[in-house]
């Protein structure tokens, strides 16, 4: 089999695996921010309140993480990436069926669940395509991670208009939408998780030290919490402008396109940056996509922030995974990226609500500028990482 077959196909199984990511991100937690303006109109809620709920889903992940890192050494992460997506797709099917705020509240948190081994123990499987080159490795990785966009661009592309159609009351139909095309995705998922070869585990105890890695963690729990406000408000932000369905779709897609595409941008710095430059990098584009929409909401403003935000935010979470893989021994992987999947659903637990309380207060653009912030404070702390030197067996 020669070289650029092999590629081709490492590549493929990426892209089959990203299907993951597409379906427990991209459409079963960001795409709420394109059903939360119907909902809050149609529930009567108040921004805490539609925080409240994009919150039970960070728990959910939060717990989603905590059962991976307890099983993802025995059972393999193979067995948890494919119920995990049937969890997924199960959630949010039933969210459309209901309007009790608890009943929605408990459906976002199992959601949250299978988003949680799904990310995590598809993190892993991607980190071990590549046969042990580093660059395979982390094209492979971002590759994974950025196929969140495909979601996100699909819900853009097809919400907007239900709204348009049904009103505030399309919010039953747009959940239902996005739990059929998650199904959907579990059938790519399913073959490509089962093309990745599965190695024998190891007996041997996986020893890592999270203190040689805590600038890294630092900044990706600023970078948790930061990012989930701009994706939990930035649509309400630009309906309370007075921006029509088209301009939101357009926006929303554009973050999506840009989304997918973005580990082609990232490739090189993944596989060839030092110590947390990578991340430092990513949280930093973020940050000003973020801050953009503080200073309006017009349409070449939002897109411009759609395309910083959307061509970073993605490969975050992927240069977390490879810094850790190029770091520490295969055995210690997955215990390694569900300890800072942890850090994230715990910045992004409280991210929303916090966005949620300042935007009661002082309205959308204080809850985005709190947002943005925390970004920038991710990024300088993510910049102070230095190489950790590997330990592989």
């Amino acid at each position: 089999m020669n070289d650029q077959h092999v590629l081709r196909r490492e590549y493929l199984v990426a892209l089959g695996l990203s299907l993951g990511p597409a379906a427990s991100n991209g459409l079963a937690r960001f795409a709420f921010a394109l059903i939360l303006p119907a909902m809050r109109n149609g529930l009567d809620w108040t921004y805490t309140q539609a925080g409240q709920v994009n919150t039970a889903n960070a728990l959910g992940y939060l717990a989603g993480a905590v059962a991976t890192l307890a099983l993802i050494d025995r059972v393999g992460a193979r067995r948890l990436f494919n119920p995990g997506m049937v969890m997924t797709a199960v959630a949010l099917i039933a969210s459309g069926v209901v309007v009790d705020h608890l009943l929605l509240l408990a459906l976002r948190a199992v959601a949250g669940i299978g988003g949680a081994f799904v990310f995590i123990s598809g993190g892993v499987l991607a980190a071990g395509i590549g046969d042990g080159d580093p660059r395979r490795a982390a094209q492979a990785i971002a590759v994974y991670f950025s196929g969140g966009g495909l979601g996100i661009a699909l819900s853009g592309g097809a919400l907007p208009w239900l709204f348009t159609i049904y009103g505030d009351g399309g919010w039953h139909a747009a959940w239902l939408v996005l739990g059929l095309l998650s199904a959907a995705c579990c059938l790519g998922t399913w073959a490509a998780a089962r093309a990745v070869p599965v190695r024998p585990r190891s007996d041997a105890p996986a020893r890592w030290s999270l203190a040689r890695f805590r600038w890294l963690a630092a900044g990706y729990l600023l970078f948790a919490f930061g990012y989930i406000g701009y994706m939990t408000f930035v649509m309400a932000w630009m309906a309370e402008a007075g921006a029509p369905a088209i301009q939101m779709a357009l926006v929303w897609v554009m973050l999506g396109v840009f989304t997918a595409c973005s580990h082609r941008f990232w490739r090189r710095p993944l596989a060839e940056w030092s110590g947390g430059r990578p991340m430092a990098a990513t949280i930093l584009v973020v940050a000003i996509g973020a801050a953009l929409p503080l200073l309006g909401a017009s349409l070449p403003l939002m897109l411009v922030s759609a395309v910083l935000f959307g061509g970073a935010f993605f490969i975050t979470p992927a240069a977390a995974t490879a810094f850790l893989r190029k770091s520490l021994p295969r055995e210690a992987w997955g215990r390694a990226v569900a300890v800072f999947t942890l850090l994230f659903a715990a910045g992004q637990t409280a991210g929303p609500v916090v966005a949620g309380w300042f935007a009661d207060l002082g309205g959308l653009q204080a809850g985005l500028a709190v947002s943005a912030v925390a970004l920038l404070l991710g990024a300088g702390f993510a910049l102070m990482q230095r190489d950790v030197r590997a330990h592989h067996r």
